[in-house]
């Protein structure tokens, strides 16, 4: 089988060069160092040393490391089946090209939605998550209050500025993520070497005896958990822009998901002791790393790590601009969404319109929430719920597809098979913890609004491929 990036017709792959065409993405254009630099920025492991970590450890206490591990390994399974479609096939469409490879072109199109979306309310999410951090910065260094109007502001700011970035160029979009999250990463670590040299807690005995571990504190941080290594996958929306896509995209993904996990299990352990050295709760704490850092005598850390915290997750949003259009811009190269989104920009051979539909919306419903008195860290926390959502949903669908696209192709064999059955059962374990036993409100809900933005969705990519006709 050809990579799909090389599929004549309404494939959502590269169009063959004519002056006449459509103006498509640039081909050819990016390394695989760059690849890797999409998916860490996508994943953001900054932002979620910052804040996501401290709320798992308040939820799993002593077990949170093995449930790291745990989250670790499924994404593990989980990257077995993405893998087997991404070294055989690459374009825009990214893994619901995959789904429908396995699955048929509805089960395609059904996980284009469900991934667009998914990323649509990451970069929704993570801008706001950015604001937050910057807001603590910008408050303590010129002595503003802050308030809904700044958090609304600075979150309008983050995404012009993302917006921005990933309209002008992809290379430079890409440039940036990997600059911020390797400082940010370094001062991270700097922070927590620093602290564990002083506090001594280099053994901390009750995380290695688990005590007060059971399957009640494992499955208590399991969904938030989860959220920590989504987006690994976003590299796979590069295909039609990446140089030898079915080597460097599978490349980027494997050397993302472990490095990165292993960093997870390791700064969870280093957490938890030094929370438990210092007398603090790190899910009660607006900024860890900053309190961890003033604790040791290192102010100016503490006040550089925020300011990383929130590039890391401008570099998030920009990441999932640049993977949620370009799965808008594989919907409608195929006909199933508005045309003029899957044309490029003539100059910048970026996906524009998709990039500015998705910032428009990344704009929007924080400003709206915030406007409507919900506050700007329940902004974030509903907003991040509804991407989670997803994310989960789309890997099972690629998880579910993965065996019969290798069975077609005469390549199926027990070690993948085994990989995506696990893969299914353990992601349908984390789908049934997130809507059981029901949420309180207004998180009962949330899975039936993401379900009616897909439905949405899918149903106008039926409506068009209907009026369309077929072929």
């Amino acid at each position: 089988m050809q990579p799909a990036s090389t599929n004549p017709g309404k494939s959502g792959g590269v169009r063959d060069a004519d002056p006449s065409a459509s103006p498509t993405l640039r081909r050819n254009y990016l390394s695989g160092l760059e690849d890797v630099a999409q998916t860490l920025g996508t994943m953001a492991p900054t932002g979620t040393l910052g804040v996501t970590l401290p709320l798992v450890i308040g939820l799993s206490g002593n077990a949170s490391w093995l449930l790291m591990l745990c989250v670790v390994g499924i994404y593990l399974l989980v990257s077995v089946s993405v893998n087997a479609f991404a070294t055989r096939s690459a374009s825009a469409g990214g893994l619901g090209t995959f789904a429908g490879l396995g699955l048929g072109p509805r089960a395609g199109t059904l996980t284009k939605w469900m991934y667009s979306g998914a990323m649509l309310f990451s970069a929704a999410g993570c801008a706001p998550s950015a604001a937050y951090y910057a807001c603590l910065v910008i408050s303590r260094a010129a002595g503003m209050p802050d308030t809904p109007l700044l958090g609304a502001a600075v979150t309008a700011l983050v995404v012009a500025a993302a917006w921005w970035t990933a309209f002008r160029d992809i290379k430079l979009s890409i440039d940036v993520m990997i600059v911020i999250e390797a400082a940010s990463l370094a001062l991270m670590f700097a922070i927590a070497l620093l602290a564990m040299h002083g506090s001594g807690a280099w053994v901390d005995r009750p995380q290695l005896a688990l005590e007060g571990a059971g399957p009640r504190s494992l499955g208590a941080g399991l969904v938030l958990a989860f959220v920590t290594m989504a987006g690994f996958e976003s590299a796979t929306t590069l295909g039609e822009e990446s140089r030898q896509p079915v080597r460097s995209i599978p490349r980027a993904i494997t050397a993302c998901v472990l490095p990165v996990g292993l960093v997870y299990i390791v700064m969870t352990y280093v957490l938890v002791g030094l929370g438990r050295r210092y007398g603090i709760a790190l899910d009660q704490l607006d900024a860890p790393f900053d309190t961890i850092a003033r604790e040791n005598g290192h102010p100016h850390l503490g006040t550089a790590s925020s300011v990383g915290v929130a590039l890391s997750y401008f570099a998030c949003t920009l990441g999932s601009l640049n993977a949620g259009a370009r799965t808008l811009y594989s919907l409608s190269g195929e006909g199933l969404f508005v045309a003029s989104v899957g044309r490029a920009h003539p100059v910048n051979a970026t996906p524009h319109r998709a990039i500015a539909i998705i910032a428009a919306i990344s704009v929007a419903l924080p400003a709206v929430m915030l406007g409507a008195g919900v506050s700007l860290v329940s902004c974030i926390v509903i907003i991040t719920q509804l991407a989670s959502l997803g994310f989960i949903a789309t890997y099972l669908v690629v998880c579910l597809a993965a065996p019969f696209f290798l069975a077609r192709e005469g390549r199926l064999r027990w070690p993948a098979l085994g990989a995506s059955v696990l893969a299914l059962v353990l992601l349908a374990g984390v789908l049934v913890l997130s809507v059981y036993p029901a949420p309180p409100f207004p998180a009962c809900e949330l899975p039936f609004i993401f379900a009616a933005v897909v439905a949405a969705g899918y149903m106008f990519s039926r409506w068009k491929s209907g009026r369309q006709g077929p072929g």
